[in-house]
Protein backbone atom coordinates (compact mmCIF):
# COMPACT_ATOMS: atom_id res chain seq x y z
CA UNK A 1 0.00 0.00 0.00
CA UNK A 2 2.83 2.65 0.93
CA UNK A 3 4.61 1.38 -2.54
CA UNK A 4 1.28 2.51 -4.08
CA UNK A 5 0.88 5.32 -2.24
CA UNK A 6 4.63 6.67 -3.21
CA UNK A 7 3.88 6.05 -6.98
CA UNK A 8 0.85 7.85 -6.76
CA UNK A 9 2.42 10.42 -5.45
CA UNK A 10 4.52 10.90 -8.19
CA UNK A 11 1.92 11.07 -10.86
CA UNK A 12 2.39 14.31 -13.00
CA UNK A 13 -1.51 14.49 -13.24
CA UNK A 14 -2.54 13.74 -9.33
CA UNK A 15 -2.71 17.65 -8.88
CA UNK A 16 -5.04 18.18 -11.80
CA UNK A 17 -7.14 15.67 -10.86
CA UNK A 18 -7.46 16.62 -7.04
CA UNK A 19 -8.43 19.62 -7.91
CA UNK A 20 -10.58 18.89 -10.69
CA UNK A 21 -12.79 17.02 -8.24
CA UNK A 22 -12.43 20.03 -5.50
CA UNK A 23 -13.79 22.47 -8.16
CA UNK A 24 -16.68 20.25 -8.99
CA UNK A 25 -17.35 20.12 -5.60
CA UNK A 26 -17.26 24.04 -5.30
CA UNK A 27 -19.40 24.48 -8.02
CA UNK A 28 -22.46 21.35 -7.42
CA UNK A 29 -22.83 23.13 -3.92
CA UNK A 30 -22.70 26.82 -5.21
CA UNK A 31 -24.94 26.28 -8.32
CA UNK A 32 -27.36 24.34 -5.66
CA UNK A 33 -27.30 21.13 -7.82
CA UNK A 34 -27.29 22.69 -11.15
CA UNK A 35 -23.76 22.08 -12.13
CA UNK A 36 -23.99 18.06 -12.45
CA UNK A 37 -27.56 17.90 -13.92
CA UNK A 38 -27.88 16.38 -17.19
CA UNK A 39 -28.59 19.64 -19.59
CA UNK A 40 -25.40 21.64 -17.89
CA UNK A 41 -22.99 18.20 -18.41
CA UNK A 42 -24.51 18.21 -22.21
CA UNK A 43 -23.05 21.72 -22.71
CA UNK A 44 -19.62 21.43 -21.13
CA UNK A 45 -18.89 17.84 -22.90
CA UNK A 46 -20.35 19.06 -26.00
CA UNK A 47 -17.87 22.05 -26.18
CA UNK A 48 -14.94 20.44 -24.09
CA UNK A 49 -13.36 18.18 -27.37
CA UNK A 50 -12.29 21.33 -29.26
CA UNK A 51 -10.03 22.84 -26.53
CA UNK A 52 -9.32 18.79 -25.68
CA UNK A 53 -7.75 17.81 -28.68
CA UNK A 54 -5.80 20.80 -28.89
CA UNK A 55 -4.10 20.38 -25.16
CA UNK A 56 -3.54 16.36 -26.12
CA UNK A 57 -1.08 18.07 -29.15
CA UNK A 58 0.48 20.43 -26.80
CA UNK A 59 0.64 17.99 -24.49
CA UNK A 60 2.77 15.77 -26.08
CA UNK A 61 4.93 18.53 -27.86
CA UNK A 62 5.91 19.46 -24.38
CA UNK A 63 6.75 16.42 -23.35
CA UNK A 64 9.10 16.34 -25.97
CA UNK A 65 10.73 19.37 -24.89
CA UNK A 66 9.18 21.96 -27.17
CA UNK A 67 5.88 23.86 -27.62
CA UNK A 68 3.31 25.63 -29.95
CA UNK A 69 2.02 29.13 -29.80
CA UNK A 70 0.29 28.54 -33.27
CA UNK A 71 -1.75 26.63 -32.81
CA UNK A 72 -4.18 28.64 -32.17
CA UNK A 73 -3.52 30.24 -35.94
CA UNK A 74 -3.90 26.84 -37.04
CA UNK A 75 -7.13 26.39 -35.44
CA UNK A 76 -8.27 28.81 -37.93
CA UNK A 77 -6.64 28.18 -41.04
CA UNK A 78 -7.95 25.04 -41.21
CA UNK A 79 -11.75 25.59 -41.31
CA UNK A 80 -11.10 28.37 -43.30
CA UNK A 81 -9.20 26.84 -46.36
CA UNK A 82 -11.81 23.56 -46.03
CA UNK A 83 -14.73 26.21 -46.29
CA UNK A 84 -12.70 28.07 -49.24
CA UNK A 85 -12.31 24.50 -51.26
CA UNK A 86 -15.63 23.85 -50.69
CA UNK A 87 -16.73 27.42 -52.20
CA UNK A 88 -14.97 26.74 -54.72
CA UNK A 89 -16.48 23.10 -55.58
CA UNK A 90 -14.58 21.03 -54.12
CA UNK A 91 -16.39 18.06 -52.14
CA UNK A 92 -16.19 18.22 -48.11
CA UNK A 93 -13.71 15.01 -47.86
CA UNK A 94 -10.98 16.18 -50.21
CA UNK A 95 -11.42 19.69 -48.50
CA UNK A 96 -10.99 18.72 -45.34
CA UNK A 97 -8.19 16.63 -46.03
CA UNK A 98 -6.19 19.86 -47.91
CA UNK A 99 -7.17 21.64 -44.43
CA UNK A 100 -5.18 18.82 -42.58
CA UNK A 101 -2.09 18.74 -44.53
CA UNK A 102 -2.05 22.57 -44.93
CA UNK A 103 -2.09 22.26 -40.89
CA UNK A 104 0.51 19.51 -41.51
CA UNK A 105 2.95 21.47 -43.29
CA UNK A 106 2.65 24.24 -41.23
CA UNK A 107 3.76 21.68 -37.96
CA UNK A 108 6.83 20.04 -40.24
CA UNK A 109 7.78 24.11 -40.61
CA UNK A 110 7.65 24.54 -37.67
CA UNK A 111 9.72 21.64 -36.43
CA UNK A 112 12.39 22.24 -38.94
CA UNK A 113 13.23 25.64 -38.55
CA UNK A 114 13.68 25.31 -34.63
CA UNK A 115 15.72 22.17 -35.47
CA UNK A 116 17.57 23.40 -38.86
CA UNK A 117 18.14 26.94 -37.41
CA UNK A 118 18.54 26.04 -33.30
CA UNK A 119 16.22 28.70 -32.22
CA UNK A 120 13.57 28.13 -29.58
CA UNK A 121 10.36 26.87 -30.71
CA UNK A 122 9.06 29.68 -28.83
CA UNK A 123 10.23 32.61 -31.23
CA UNK A 124 9.51 30.12 -34.51
CA UNK A 125 5.80 29.94 -33.42
CA UNK A 126 5.26 32.97 -31.95
CA UNK A 127 6.64 34.45 -35.70
CA UNK A 128 4.34 31.54 -37.57
CA UNK A 129 1.04 32.43 -34.99
CA UNK A 130 0.94 36.12 -37.02
CA UNK A 131 2.09 34.34 -40.53
CA UNK A 132 -1.27 31.85 -40.10
CA UNK A 133 -3.56 34.38 -38.64
CA UNK A 134 -2.74 36.45 -41.23
CA UNK A 135 -2.96 34.14 -44.17
CA UNK A 136 -6.37 32.71 -42.67
CA UNK A 137 -7.62 36.67 -43.39
CA UNK A 138 -6.18 36.92 -46.62
CA UNK A 139 -7.63 33.47 -48.35
CA UNK A 140 -10.70 34.18 -46.65
CA UNK A 141 -11.11 37.59 -48.86
CA UNK A 142 -11.57 39.51 -45.98
CA UNK A 143 -14.82 38.10 -44.85
CA UNK A 144 -15.73 34.75 -43.88
CA UNK A 145 -17.02 32.52 -46.92
CA UNK A 146 -20.80 30.76 -47.06
CA UNK A 147 -20.54 26.77 -45.45
CA UNK A 148 -22.01 24.23 -47.01
CA UNK A 149 -23.71 22.55 -44.16
CA UNK A 150 -25.90 20.59 -46.95
CA UNK A 151 -22.65 19.00 -48.01
CA UNK A 152 -20.63 18.24 -44.63
CA UNK A 153 -22.12 14.99 -42.96
CA UNK A 154 -22.73 17.07 -39.64
CA UNK A 155 -23.87 13.65 -37.87
CA UNK A 156 -20.44 12.38 -38.15
CA UNK A 157 -18.82 14.96 -36.08
CA UNK A 158 -21.04 17.76 -34.30
CA UNK A 159 -24.60 15.70 -33.90
CA UNK A 160 -25.85 15.14 -30.66
CA UNK A 161 -25.78 10.77 -29.45
CA UNK A 162 -26.19 8.46 -27.43
CA UNK A 163 -28.67 8.23 -24.90
CA UNK A 164 -30.56 11.26 -23.87
CA UNK A 165 -28.61 12.91 -26.47
CA UNK A 166 -25.60 13.46 -23.80
CA UNK A 167 -22.77 13.88 -26.25
CA UNK A 168 -21.67 15.44 -29.25
CA UNK A 169 -20.15 12.76 -31.66
CA UNK A 170 -17.14 15.13 -31.23
CA UNK A 171 -16.54 13.90 -28.16
CA UNK A 172 -16.41 10.34 -29.75
CA UNK A 173 -13.43 11.68 -31.88
CA UNK A 174 -12.01 12.83 -28.84
CA UNK A 175 -12.31 9.89 -27.11
CA UNK A 176 -10.72 8.01 -30.24
CA UNK A 177 -8.25 10.13 -30.73
CA UNK A 178 -7.00 10.42 -26.87
CA UNK A 179 -6.40 6.75 -26.54
CA UNK A 180 -4.41 6.25 -29.54
CA UNK A 181 -2.31 9.35 -28.81
CA UNK A 182 -2.16 7.83 -25.05
CA UNK A 183 -1.77 4.24 -26.16
CA UNK A 184 1.43 5.88 -29.23
CA UNK A 185 3.51 7.62 -25.63
CA UNK A 186 3.03 4.80 -23.55
CA UNK A 187 2.93 1.31 -25.23
CA UNK A 188 5.39 2.15 -28.85
CA UNK A 189 8.81 3.25 -29.20
CA UNK A 190 8.32 6.52 -30.42
CA UNK A 191 6.40 7.37 -27.76
CA UNK A 192 9.69 6.42 -25.57
CA UNK A 193 11.25 8.28 -27.86
CA UNK A 194 9.12 11.82 -27.23
CA UNK A 195 10.20 11.10 -23.42
CA UNK A 196 14.02 10.18 -24.04
CA UNK A 197 14.07 13.51 -26.25
CA UNK A 198 12.42 15.63 -24.25
CA UNK A 199 14.07 14.61 -21.07
CA UNK A 200 17.95 14.85 -22.02
CA UNK A 201 18.46 15.89 -25.81
CA UNK A 202 22.00 14.73 -25.70
CA UNK A 203 21.57 11.19 -24.17
CA UNK A 204 19.10 10.95 -26.65
CA UNK A 205 20.88 11.82 -29.64
CA UNK A 206 23.82 9.64 -28.28
CA UNK A 207 21.85 6.29 -28.30
CA UNK A 208 20.94 6.71 -31.54
CA UNK A 209 17.24 8.16 -31.29
CA UNK A 210 16.22 10.36 -34.28
CA UNK A 211 15.45 13.18 -31.72
CA UNK A 212 14.99 15.68 -35.31
CA UNK A 213 12.57 13.67 -37.18
CA UNK A 214 10.68 12.92 -33.41
CA UNK A 215 10.40 16.69 -32.83
CA UNK A 216 9.09 17.72 -36.24
CA UNK A 217 6.51 14.43 -35.91
CA UNK A 218 5.41 15.76 -32.84
CA UNK A 219 4.79 19.19 -34.68
CA UNK A 220 2.84 18.03 -37.37
CA UNK A 221 0.50 15.96 -34.71
CA UNK A 222 0.10 19.03 -32.94
CA UNK A 223 -0.84 21.19 -35.89
CA UNK A 224 -3.13 18.56 -37.84
CA UNK A 225 -5.26 18.01 -33.97
CA UNK A 226 -5.59 21.76 -33.61
CA UNK A 227 -6.50 21.96 -37.26
CA UNK A 228 -8.67 19.39 -36.58
CA UNK A 229 -10.56 20.65 -33.67
CA UNK A 230 -10.91 23.97 -35.80
CA UNK A 231 -13.06 22.22 -38.05
CA UNK A 232 -14.94 20.75 -35.53
CA UNK A 233 -15.87 23.90 -33.77
CA UNK A 234 -17.36 25.74 -37.74
CA UNK A 235 -18.97 23.15 -38.43
CA UNK A 236 -20.66 23.45 -34.66
CA UNK A 237 -21.29 27.47 -35.80
CA UNK A 238 -21.72 27.04 -39.05
CA UNK A 239 -19.32 29.49 -39.97
CA UNK A 240 -15.79 29.50 -40.71
CA UNK A 241 -14.81 33.57 -38.83
CA UNK A 242 -10.92 34.03 -39.05
CA UNK A 243 -10.85 35.15 -35.90
CA UNK A 244 -11.39 31.89 -34.13
CA UNK A 245 -8.91 30.20 -31.85
CA UNK A 246 -7.39 33.47 -30.27
CA UNK A 247 -6.02 33.11 -27.49
CA UNK A 248 -6.45 29.63 -27.47
CA UNK A 249 -2.82 28.93 -27.28
CA UNK A 250 -2.12 30.09 -24.37
CA UNK A 251 -5.34 28.60 -22.50
CA UNK A 252 -3.13 24.71 -24.44
CA UNK A 253 -0.18 25.59 -22.68
CA UNK A 254 -1.94 26.39 -19.47
CA UNK A 255 -4.35 23.19 -19.91
CA UNK A 256 -1.01 21.30 -20.09
CA UNK A 257 0.86 22.39 -17.37
CA UNK A 258 -2.15 21.98 -15.15
CA UNK A 259 -1.82 18.50 -16.60
CA UNK A 260 1.13 18.21 -14.97
CA UNK A 261 3.30 18.75 -18.17
CA UNK A 262 7.37 20.40 -17.43
CA UNK A 263 8.16 23.29 -19.86
CA UNK A 264 11.53 21.40 -19.70
CA UNK A 265 9.83 18.30 -21.15
CA UNK A 266 10.26 14.29 -20.08
CA UNK A 267 7.36 14.77 -17.68
CA UNK A 268 3.40 14.78 -18.85
CA UNK A 269 1.05 12.40 -19.50
CA UNK A 270 -2.03 12.68 -22.49
CA UNK A 271 -4.40 12.41 -19.49
CA UNK A 272 -3.38 15.27 -17.57
CA UNK A 273 -3.31 17.25 -20.77
CA UNK A 274 -7.12 16.75 -20.76
CA UNK A 275 -7.80 17.24 -17.14
CA UNK A 276 -6.38 20.04 -17.43
CA UNK A 277 -8.61 21.32 -20.26
CA UNK A 278 -11.61 20.09 -18.58
CA UNK A 279 -10.47 22.20 -15.39
CA UNK A 280 -10.38 25.08 -17.47
CA UNK A 281 -14.25 24.57 -19.04
CA UNK A 282 -15.17 23.61 -15.66
CA UNK A 283 -14.33 26.80 -14.19
CA UNK A 284 -15.23 28.73 -16.92
CA UNK A 285 -19.07 27.20 -17.14
CA UNK A 286 -19.12 27.34 -12.79
CA UNK A 287 -18.13 30.73 -12.85
CA UNK A 288 -21.33 30.94 -15.08
CA UNK A 289 -23.34 28.97 -12.93
CA UNK A 290 -22.22 30.59 -9.39
CA UNK A 291 -22.95 34.04 -10.83
CA UNK A 292 -19.44 34.97 -10.65
CA UNK A 293 -18.56 38.39 -12.59
CA UNK A 294 -16.69 36.96 -15.56
CA UNK A 295 -13.68 39.12 -15.82
CA UNK A 296 -12.64 36.75 -12.96
CA UNK A 297 -11.75 34.08 -15.61
CA UNK A 298 -8.58 34.48 -16.67
CA UNK A 299 -7.35 35.46 -13.08
CA UNK A 300 -8.97 32.26 -12.16
CA UNK A 301 -7.15 30.25 -14.59
CA UNK A 302 -3.85 31.66 -13.80
CA UNK A 303 -3.94 30.93 -10.23
CA UNK A 304 -4.87 27.65 -10.99
CA UNK A 305 -1.85 27.16 -13.22
CA UNK A 306 0.52 28.48 -10.47
CA UNK A 307 -1.27 26.25 -7.75
CA UNK A 308 -1.40 23.35 -10.30
CA UNK A 309 2.28 23.33 -10.66
CA UNK A 310 3.14 24.05 -6.67
CA UNK A 311 0.95 20.97 -5.76
CA UNK A 312 2.76 18.70 -8.54
CA UNK A 313 6.03 19.83 -7.07
CA UNK A 314 5.33 19.10 -3.44
CA UNK A 315 3.31 15.46 -4.24
CA UNK A 316 6.15 15.03 -6.29
CA UNK A 317 8.58 15.82 -3.42
CA UNK A 318 6.39 14.00 -0.63
CA UNK A 319 6.41 10.90 -3.12
CA UNK A 320 9.85 10.77 -3.65
CA UNK A 321 11.00 10.97 0.48
CA UNK A 322 8.90 8.31 1.00
CA UNK A 323 10.41 5.27 2.04
CA UNK A 324 9.60 1.62 1.32
CA UNK A 325 10.01 -1.75 1.86
CA UNK A 326 12.19 -3.69 -0.13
Amino acid sequence: MRRFIKISLQKPELAAALLLAGLVFFFQIMSNGVFLSPANLRGILGLMPEMALVAIGVTLLMICGEFDLSVGSVFAICPMTMAVLMAGGWPFWPAIVAGLLVCAFIGFLNGWLTIRFAIPSFITTLGMLFMVRSLTVVISGGFPPRLQVDAIPTWLFVEFVGPGNLLRASFLWFVVIAMAVSLLLSKTNFGNWVRATGGFLPAATAMGIPTARVKIACFMICSVLAGFAGSIQVMRIGSPLPSIGEGLELAAVAAAVIGGASLLGGIGSIMGGIIGAILIRVIDNGMVLSQVDSNWFKFAVGALTILAVVGNSWLRKRGQSMKVET
